[in-house]
């Protein structure tokens, strides 16, 4: 037995069809839109399709001295994935972009030393950063398990409170930590996703490895940055492979690593992640590449000025299905 949907009905779901596309793209409306080509959807009730590539990159130009360069405009960039030329569809200069940060505090024995140091410059870093009622943050600690401390909250006083409560001492699961921040946490979250990573490098109990934790990271769309606490950065000492290993994380997710010379330092680490947080640029872009196949999408964005640095995420998980 057949059933016809009334005319009125079919009318209905259309309205609601074109109002949930439209609601996908909302959150680009303070963006400068450089392209008003609607995306195709083919809106038959037997049959619906909607094709939604746009790619979503956040990004910082610093200088030859590393200062931070906030007035390029859209003409002065060019972006790539993998190496073939997109068109840029919006772009803006990001100064209030929502931030979610995850605070990762590694409180293993290794860094126990310099503990102290960690806490307070986090603590000033929250008060400094968090605007109340736009901005939130969690602190997770890690050691040889993994414990959520404080949950998302806007308040740098409860933060403070959890972070002076934390003790060192035991092994350490840092890949573990990073993947399930990531996993469990940050990825169902929008805006500026931040995870803030205080640590040695140093990882002895995973399960996870590097590669998994960095994939994670990337298909969460989360920066993560890194401060060093190891001893080498401290006393001059010939940096080791785990200074690598934070490098790494940082820069494939667009993130920055900071090895501070003395753990005075921590502080100043801090104070260039609150100021790089909104010294941002985003564009986006649609995909030129329509398979739907899961595969990594490697970024790369280029300007036209001579000696900047274009820091952002090295790519990106295509859609699957």
């Amino acid at each position: 037995m057949t059933t016809k949907v009334p005319q009125l009905s079919r009318t209905l779901l259309a309205v609601v069809l074109v109002l949930a596309v439209s609601s996908m793209d909302g959150y680009l409306s303070q963006t400068k839109v450089l392209d008003n080509k609607q995306d195709k959807s083919e809106t038959s009730l037997d049959n619906l399709v909607v094709h939604v590539d746009l790619v979503n990159v956040l990004f910082t130009v610093t200088n030859r001295k590393s200062k931070l360069v906030t007035d390029l405009e859209v003409h002065n960039l060019k972006i790539f994935e993998d190496n073939k030329p997109q068109t840029i569809t919006n772009f803006a200069r990001e100064t209030e972009l929502p931030l979610t940060i995850a605070i990762l505090i590694d409180t293993s024995t290794s860094i126990r030393d310099r503990f102290k140091f960690e806490q307070e410059a986090a603590i000033s870093f929250l008060y400094r950063t968090l605007r109340p009622q736009k901005d939130k943050a969690l602190l997770i600690t890690f050691d040889s398990t993994i414990e959520l401390v404080q949950d998302y909250t806007d308040s740098p006083e409860v933060l403070s409170k959890a972070i002076r409560q934390v003790q060192s001492g035991g092994g350490t699961k840092m890949f573990d930590a990073i993947y399930l921040a990531c996993q469990e946490k940050l990825k169902a979250e929008t805006g500026r996703k931040i995870l803030i990573l205080i640590s040695d490098g140093d990882d002895n109990l995973s399960l996870e490895t590097l590669n998994k934790a960095l994939e994670m990271a990337q298909k969460s769309d989360v920066a993560v940055f890194t401060i060093s606490t190891n001893s080498s950065g401290f006393y001059g000492i010939a940096a080791p492979k785990t200074d690598k290993v934070l490098k790494q994380l940082a820069e494939d997710t667009g993130g920055r690593a900071f090895f501070p010379f003395k753990a005075e330092d921590l502080s100043a680490s801090f104070q260039h992640i609150s100021a790089e947080l909104r010294s941002q640029y985003s564009l986006a872009y649609r995909s030129s590449n329509p398979a739907r196949d899961g595969s990594f999408r490697s970024i790369k964005i280029e300007t036209d000025r001579k000696n900047l640095k274009v820091k952002s995420r090295k790519g990106y998980y295509a859609a699957q299905g």
